[in-house]
Formats: structure tokens, sequence, C-alpha cells
């Protein structure tokens, strides 16, 4: 094995403690003589919950020697409450230690710019390989194996039982529930997400009639006892009377036979969707990414692609799938269809001549009109949250979940992280607030007069009369507290660090295998450098008259099997999107550089 440079790792603090370790604190001397993986993530990111995932597999092949540590680095206000993180452990399936970490002292520690990041520590306590993005878990696999060799070896390797502790289940009859939805009977469908299953309630919206799904994490066609999901989320009614699941770790659509249970796939591989893969075909052949909430409108079931941050339709008399909105960029962009930007749509609501959405990751509230364009309603980007009412220009969410139609033409929010349900109506332009008190409410249904709320970190629905005038709360504005990057004014040198993993190369037969778009918000930061390139290295322009701002990076490269004997190389396709906060300042940076794919190389990891 080549040398390398070894860096040795800064300790693991976090005001907001440990969880899933019997009440303990570790340190990184603790886990000496083992490999650690650290997973810098946060609950409300897709491309997080996409890694925790991926990870799952190598945490049980390794389970001897590898540790695996979540360092849990939040965005919004609301990821920084300790009960919060403690509920997206439990949510989300989480089998391993995890740090609090509200005021990301252990990301700073580790000058980590992305959600997420993998940094992974041989068992002598060096940093020898850092990754950003999804899709690295092959790689680490790689190198978990050449850690094993390497330190048995050299008798540094300390097999046994990790730290992990599972926490007591909670006896609730719902837990962590998704998505609801009020069938023909009276009774109401519930996405139990977090136990694998749908359940049926009655009219009261308490009692259970009956539980679709095994509970047990999978993907399996059947019966109600046997079928297999994995955190369903959105519901609708289809044509025949059937329900469509979006099935969201899955990557499916099922089908619920109301009369019989039985549940069938409509859509997907089962297989996450990755760049280059087809977006259209027979619905059982291509593949999807997370889809998280679903509805019917002019004649399809649209989708909303939290996962690539897309919009996808599923014609059911065709049996096909199709993208009908999105680019893949994450960000807030109006326009035609095939022009806009989303981040994470993860509410879908049909009236007769708009599909209403929460696109959650920009706490906007968007539509998508007859000719397919999409609008903002509420909402301005990536970094601007918070509990404001006022006209829609003034007013603000945060990560909103749900959304609800209302008789009047309005639209009622799930305003998730406000712990709120809210109002707009484009009559006036006016959002208000319904309800506060509410614990991350996820979706709504109407029923009459009153509308039932998914309080999913109640583990419950809740019943409220809609409310002649709006409960008034006082006005909160937010931008994301990652800490700013200090920059100069003028030109800067923004570099994309890509090296192709261990026996792969750059794909340049057809052409530049690598793309780079940047702007920024406000635009006015950049005086130039915006736009799209093919080039990883550009100099930016930056206006000294903008004191700070955030500048949005998208990054991709193409890399080949580099076999000369295989006429048919396997491809792999890297993309990585930051949105870097910069704050300018005289004797800043005048360098910025952002890696886009770990490498396996680790003679190429600096101090």
């Amino acid at each position: 094995m080549a040398s390398r440079v070894r860096v040795r790792t800064p300790e693991l603090i976090g005001k907001g403690g440990w969880l899933n370790t019997g009440g303990e604190n570790l340190s990184l001397a603790d886990l000496r003589g083992r490999i650690v993986i650290l997973d810098f993530w946060t609950f409300c990111c897709i491309n997080c919950l996409h890694v925790l995932d991926e990870l799952r597999e190598l945490e049980q092949k390794h389970r001897d020697t590898v540790v695996i540590i979540g360092v849990h680095s939040p965005k919004f206000v609301h990821e920084a409450e300790h009960q919060a993180v403690v509920d997206a452990v439990e949510r989300y399936g989480v089998e391993h230690p995890v740090l609090d970490d509200p005021e990301l002292a252990t990301w700073k520690q580790y000058a980590v710019r992305a959600w997420p990041t993998l940094v992974v520590i041989d068992p002598e306590g060096y940093v020898v390989a850092q990754h950003a993005g999804e899709g690295h878990a092959h790689a680490i696999e790689r190198l978990v194996t050449e850690l094993e060799t390497e330190h048995a070896a050299k008798g540094t390797l300390r097999r046994g039982d990790g730290p992990y502790v599972a926490p007591e289940p909670e006896p609730t009859v719902l837990r962590f529930p998704g998505k609801a939805l009020a069938l023909p009977s009276g009774n109401f469908l519930v996405s139990d997400t977090t136990r694998h299953q749908l359940v049926e309630l009655a009219a009261d919206g308490e009692s259970v009639v009956r539980r679709i799904g095994s509970g047990v994490r999978g993907f399996g066609d059947g019966t109600a006892e046997s079928a297999a999901f994995n955190e369903p989320q959105g519901l609708a009614l289809l044509g025949d009377g059937s329900v469509v699941v979006a099935d969201t770790v899955n990557h499916a659509l099922r089908r619920l036979d109301l009369a019989t249970g039985a549940v069938t796939t409509l859509a997907g591989t089962g297989r996450q969707w990755m760049q280059g893969e087809s977006t259209s075909g027979p619905a059982r052949e291509v593949s999807l990414s997370s889809p998280w909430d679903v509805a019917r409108w002019q004649g399809k079931v649209w989708i909303a692609m939290a996962g690539v941050h897309q919009l996808w339709a599923y014609d059911p008399a065709e049996g096909t799938v199709a993208v009908t909105a999105g680019t893949t960029n994450e960000g807030l962009v109006d326009g035609p269809g095939p022009e806009a930007w989303f981040a994470q749509p993860s509410g879908l609501a049909a009236t007769a001549d708009r599909l209403w959405l929460a696109d959650s990751e920009t706490s906007a509230l968007r539509w998508v009109d007859l000719d397919g364009a999409v609008h903002t309603a509420v909402g301005t980007g990536l970094f601007d949250f918070g509990h404001r009412d006022g006209t829609a220009e003034q007013a603000l969410l945060q990560h909103p979940l749900g959304v609800t139609a209302l008789p009047d033409g309005s639209v009622a929010i799930s305003d998730t992280y406000n712990h709120a349900l809210r109002r707009y109506d484009p009559a006036t332009g006016q959002v208000t607030t319904l309800a506060t008190d509410l614990r991350e409410p996820s979706d709504a249904v109407l029923v009459g007069d009153e509308i039932l709320v998914v309080e999913s970190a109640r583990h419950r629905l809740t019943r409220l009369r809609l409310p002649e005038e709006a409960v008034r709360v006082a006005s909160v504005a937010h931008r994301t507290q990652r800490a700013a990057t200090e920059v100069a004014p003028g030109e800067l040198e923004l570099d994309v660090i890509f090296q192709a993993p261990a026996g792969q190369k750059l794909d340049t037969r057809y052409g530049p295998s690598t793309r780079l778009l940047v702007s920024a918000t406000p635009p006015e930061l950049l005086v130039a450098g915006e736009g799209a390139g093919t080039d990883l290295n550009r100099t930016l322009t930056l206006n000294e008259a903008v004191a700070e701002g955030v500048l949005h990076v998208s990054a991709m490269a193409a890399s080949c099997d580099d076999d000369p004997a295989n006429e048919y190389p396997a491809c792999h396709v890297h993309q990585q999107d930051w949105g870097v906060p910069v704050r300018l300042t005289e004797g800043g940076a005048d360098r910025l550089p952002l890696v886009l794919a770990g490498m396996d190389d680790r003679d190429d990891q600096d101090a």
C-alpha cells in the first residue's frame, strides 16, 4: 500500500449530547481500534436520508469492525431542537450512535461544507478519506476492506460489538405517520411511516380498522399481512377505487386494493434513480427517487419526486412514467416545467386548474398551471425561512411538507418545522396562521368544516375546526445558521476538486465529461462567473457592494471503468450541489475549494 499523509482527527463535541448509546458519552479514544465513519447529516435533507439507507448494508456486513457515528448538523432552527433530533433518529431507523451538534462545533472542526459528508477514520485515529454527497457506499466499503486487512496485519484492529444501544420502543397506535387520505367509506388511510405500514382508521380518526403490511422494512407484493413497505408516505385514490402509495425508500409506487388488502407494484424498480438513467418509459422499468407524495390531476398521478427535485407523472392508462417538471438542480426557479427548479417537493394537492405543492427545502408554496408552468406563491429560496404572516412577498414558512386544497380556493399548508397550520388565499395574496402548537404536522385532510391534521411527531391525527380568524403569532425570520465563509471582494477562484475513484477515469469519448453551474443569492453578488460551463475551475467576480449572500454551485463529472479489455465499461455520474454562505471581508479567502467526490487514493488527503 502506498504511503499517505495522515491527519489526526479532532474530538467529537456537541452540546446536544449523544443518542443511541444508552446514556454514555463517546470519545475518539473509546473508538480506537475500530474503523469509524462520521456521517454529517441533517434530517431535512433528502440526500442525507439516502446516505442513511446506503450505509445500512455496510453497517450490517462490517458490524464487528466498523462504527458509524451520525453527527447531526442542523440547517433549520427546528433541527437544532434536541427532541426533534431524538424524533428523527427514531423516525428514520438510525441504528448507530448519533452526536447532536446544534452549534455545528464538530462540523467546523472537520471543515465540512455540504450535507451529507462522510469522513472515514482509521483504527489509529487518522482521517483517511472524505466524501461529499451520496452514492459513495461502494467506494467506502472497498476502503473498509483494505483497512481491515492493513490493521489486522499491524495488530491495530479491534473487533467486537459497537457502542450502539437500541432505545425502548413506544407503544403508540401510530409511529411518525406521514400522510393521510379520506376513503369513500368515511374512514381514513394513514401511512404509518416508521412502522412501514398503512393503517386504516375509523371515521373517528383514532380506532384501528386494519393494518396493511408486515411492519418489517422490505419490498414485496402480497396480502395485507405479507406485503412489505419501506417508509411509505403519500396516498391518493385511483379511478378504480384503489389507492396509490408513494413507497418512499423503496423508490416505488404501490397499489392497495381496498377490497382485498392486496398490494402490488405500479412503478419503480426498487432501485434509486441515478443521473444518466431513463426518465420515461414503462413504469416498472424506470427507477424513481424517493417519491414523497402523490395526487391525481389531469388524468394522471403526479409524483413529488423529492429525491431528484422534480415532479413526475404516472399514467394509469398507459402504464408509463415521465418527468413533468424540474431539471434535478436544487433551488427555486419558476417558468416552463422543463426549466423549473425545485428543492425536495414533498406535498401535493390538486384543484381543477392548479396543482399545489409544498417545496420543503425552499420553505415555499408553489403551483403548476394547466400549461405545465411553475409559479411560486410564497417563499424566496433555500436559505430564508421563518414564521411570518402577511402578504405573500413578506410571509415566511419553515420546511412545509403538506398542502390541502380548501373549498374557497385557498390552500392549507402543513408548516412542519413551525409546528403550525397556515393558510394562503390566492384572492388576497395573504398568508395567515390557522393553528399553532401542532408537532411537526406533515399533512391534513378536509372533513366537512373541519380539518384532520397529521401530527407526525405526536403520532396522531388531530381534528381542528377551521377558524374564521387566524391565530396571531409573533413574526420571526431566520437564515440558515451555517457559518459564512469569509471571502475577499473581487476575484474568487472556485475550484471543484474531482478525482475519479480507483479503477476509473474521466469519460471524454464524446466531449467534456464535467459540468459546472454557478449562481448566487442575491443575484447581484456575482458580477461575473455566473452560468454553466464544462471546466470545474472558474474565476468569479464578487460585488464589493454586497456584504453577504449564498453561492449556489452544482457540479457533475462522469467517469468510466478504466479497463482497456472491457469493450463496454460501466460508467458512473458524480453530482453534488452546494449552497455556500459567504461574507465579503477585506483579507478574506481568494480561493474556494469544493470536493465533488471522495478520493479513493488516500495519498491526496491533506492536513
